[in-house]
């Protein structure tokens, strides 16, 4: 796959709203969309304007496919729903955070989370090391 192109499409979004975005090169910027009352992470996907204005006017999660050029919206396709709860921008200006009631998985894999392929080994604050448990949980303890 070769460079994208920089991407300014028409928009509806609020100009207000759009100018306070930080975008990269090609008029992306990262959504992180999260389990509305457990905060579980469940994804991160793309948006750019158009997407992020769809996903706060219609309800329902819309990112950008980067591989397929085109929008998708959660659960079109697979029936694992994303149904919008708050979107919020960071302090940065440059990502989302997209609070959902997700219906089924959120990952295309078919897990609930596209975080369930196991905890990477890490130091932790105490100067133990965190061991991925073989559910990919942090271990025995659960911590």
């Amino acid at each position: 796959m070769g460079p994208m192109p920089a991407r300014s499409p028409a928009t509806s979004l609020d100009p207000e709203i759009a100018a306070r975005l930080k975008r990269d090169a090609h008029g992306l910027f990262p959504a992180v969309a999260q389990q509305h009352d457990t905060g579980e992470v469940l994804m991160l996907g793309w948006m750019d304007d158009e997407a992020l204005h769809r996903t706060l006017t219609t309800g329902r999660a819309t990112y950008f496919s980067r591989s397929r050029q085109e929008y998708w919206v959660k659960g079109d396709t697979s029936g694992h729903t994303q149904h919008v709860r708050s979107v919020a921008l960071d302090c940065d200006g440059d990502t989302v955070l997209v609070k959902v009631d997700q219906v089924g998985a959120a990952c295309h894999t078919g897990d609930r989370t596209c975080f369930d392929a196991g905890t990477l080994p890490a130091v932790r604050t105490d100067g133990s090391r965190a061991a991925a448990g073989p559910d990919g949980s942090d271990g025995p303890d659960g911590q």
